[in-house]
């Protein structure tokens, strides 16, 4: 009988047609001839000679036929093991290609923080879908930790967000964009706004609502407090159900200069005159994470130069 390893090279040297491989797995997922040729759209005579043809270029029975459930032979599971993976490999292969081609198809998923959800993505969606009207692009607003679990399952090629936990990491790789500071915001009317120059402690008198915040920040605050460790009283990475929360209640907000300044200007709400050491690192230190040693594909990576080219069109200033 044709040990594992013989069975290997006999692979190896044979011309093997990807198509054989794909019915051979079908015959092993519904162990019958005339439903896995059903499942790959082929007649059952048709299938029969696809399979009695693999067998024979591999020089050894594939399928114990004398079983009722048509079980696979050892030599049946040892190319069962090197179909799966061949199969995935031409698949993977045919898709890197066709999504490394023109960008007038496909798809592009991506993810980003709260931060540059509030204006920078937007603006540089608009002007992808200007230049790429042909890709789907599916991004989701979500916290630099999930859209780290995300980016590990394959689920997203890159996302925008704080990079701050990811720089050491030599597991991603990080681009960054401009820091966007923190600001301490309020309802018109709130009683803090009758007290002139505030303190941390004045602010933490009352509810805190805050998208996400990075560790570094919370130890800040948590030592500022006096306490181990800092939590908010309301945790929401939507923006817009962030801001009409503080503006039913006496919560204080705290949200980038960039994402609340529509708001300010329009006197819905009111910037706290609060000065403190830790102001910068309360906002966003944004930046593109990917994985490393991962190429992204050329929808991402058009994506990806026009957030830049944004980013750098929002802040002249420091970019220059």
């Amino acid at each position: 009988m044709t040990n594992a390893l013989d069975l290997y090279f006999e692979c190896r040297e044979s011309i093997v047609d990807l198509r054989q491989l794909r019915h051979f797995l079908a015959l092993v997922e519904h162990r019958s001839f005339v439903r896995a040729a059903d499942a790959v759209r082929i007649t059952q005579p048709a299938f029969s000679r696809s399979i009695q043809g693999l067998e024979q270029e591999l020089g050894c029975q594939l399928i114990d036929r004398g079983a009722k459930d048509l079980r696979p032979t050892p030599e049946g599971l040892v190319v069962l093991q090197y179909a799966q993976e061949l199969v995935r490999g031409a698949s993977n292969l045919a898709h890197e290609v066709k999504r490394m081609g023109k960008l007038d198809a496909g798809e592009l998923c991506f993810g980003c923080g709260p931060a540059p959800a509030a204006r920078l993505v937007p603006e540089t969606m608009a002007l992808f879908v200007r230049q790429y009207p042909g890709i789907h692009v599916r991004f989701e607003v979500n916290n630099w930790e999930r859209l780290a679990r995300q980016l590990n399952k394959d689920e997203i090629e890159f996302f925008v967000a704080d990079i701050r936990y990811f720089r050491t990491n030599p597991n991603f790789q990080t681009l960054p964009l401009e820091p966007r500071p923190g600001v301490y915001f309020c309802r018109p009317g709130h009683p803090l706004l009758d007290r002139g120059r505030l303190t941390l402690g004045d602010l933490l008198d009352y509810p805190l609502a805050s998208a996400r915040i990075p560790l570094e920040t919370r130890k800040t605050l948590a030592n500022l407090k006096g306490v181990t460790d800092f939590k908010l009283n309301i945790e929401c990475d939507h923006l817009p159900a962030l801001e009409q929360i503080v503006r039913g209640s006496d919560t204080v907000g705290l949200i980038t200069a960039e994402a609340i300044q529509p708001s300010l200007e329009a006197r819905r709400m009111v910037r706290l005159p609060v000065d403190l050491p830790h102001a910068e690192r309360s906002g966003a230190q944004c930046g593109i994470v990917t994985r490393t040693g991962y190429r992204v594909s050329a929808a991402a990576r058009a994506m990806i130069d026009l957030l830049c080219e944004q980013d750098r069109r929002l802040h002249p200033a420091t970019a220059a």
